[in-house]
This record gives structure tokens, sequence and C-alpha cells, in this order.
């Protein structure tokens, strides 16, 4: 009973220890984006990775340069980004069909800069889903025709006066 006290107390504590690391991981994690263009007709999914996770944060409640002292604040953030090329199906011929995501290689926790990093989720946009269906982009296009060609029957009215 006495050698097994300290056995118990240093399991525990290689136990919290293990469990430290995995409260505040931040690694690549699969996610698809969905991509869609102005004036193309379809929407598209794409795999790409991302970086996310928790990064150990600590905040004060002090006032002033002492308590930026201890403010830490990090963000998981890409050590390395590259740019894929997607090609979207159905655009118009005067519209490039290819777009460019980005895709991370490496995570690491790091302040956020914000020159190089959205640190704040600010959009209301969702991006798991699309906004364009093939049935509004219909409707645009029709109604473009009809004002295309109602503009053409006017200036052929005019030129008959």
């Amino acid at each position: 009973m006495r050698f097994s006290m300290p056995l118990f107390a240093l399991k525990s504590l290689l136990l919290c220890a293990l469990m430290v690391g995995a409260v505040y991981t931040c690694m690549l994690k699969n996610y698809t984006l969905w991509i869609e263009k102005q004036d193309c007709t379809q929407c598209v999914a794409i795999n790409t990775t991302i970086c996310s996770g928790y990064c150990y944060t600590q905040d004060t409640n002090l006032k002033g340069r002492f308590g930026r002292t201890f403010l830490i604040q990090r963000s998981c953030v890409p050590l390395s980004l590259v740019y894929r090329a997607a090609h979207i199906p159905g655009c118009p011929k005067d519209v490039n069909p290819q777009l460019y995501y980005p895709a991370a290689h490496c995570c690491s926790c790091r302040r956020c800069d914000t020159r190089t990093h959205r640190c704040v989720r600010t959009s209301r946009i969702p991006y798991d889903q699309c906004f364009t269906t093939l049935d509004s982009v219909k409707k645009q296009n029709q109604s473009a025709l009809e004002i295309s060609q109602y503009s053409n029957t006017s200036s052929s009215a005019l030129a008959w006066k």
C-alpha cells in the first residue's frame, strides 16, 4: 500500500499532462467549401484542408499596460497555404471559369496577424451552401433577354417615326 500511492499520483499526473495536449489541439481538418462565381450557373463543392482547434488563451481583468502583460491570445492559424485552382462549370464564354481556393498545409497556435488572416469571423454568410440556383440564373438571363428585346423594339420604333 505504501508504494501504490506515489504510483497512483504519477499516473494521475501523466494523465493530466496528456489531457492538456488533447484539449489544446490545433491541427489540419478536412473541410468542404462551396464555391460559386457570378454569372455561372453551377456551384461546386471543393474538399480542402483548414486549421481548426483550440489554443491556450489567457485573459485578465486588469486594465492598462499591466493587464496586457498577462494577456495571451493565440489562434489556430495556417503556417503555410497553397492555392489550388478549381474549374466551375456553366460559365458563359466571357467569364473565366477558374477560381482559386486555399488549402492549409501546416497549422500552429500563434498570435493572429490581422494583415494576413481573418481573426474574427464577421461574415454572416454561411459557406456550407450555395446561393446561386439554376432557376435564379435562368430568371436573370430571361429578364436580361426581355430587356434587350424591349430596347431593340423601342429603338426600332423610334427609327420608324
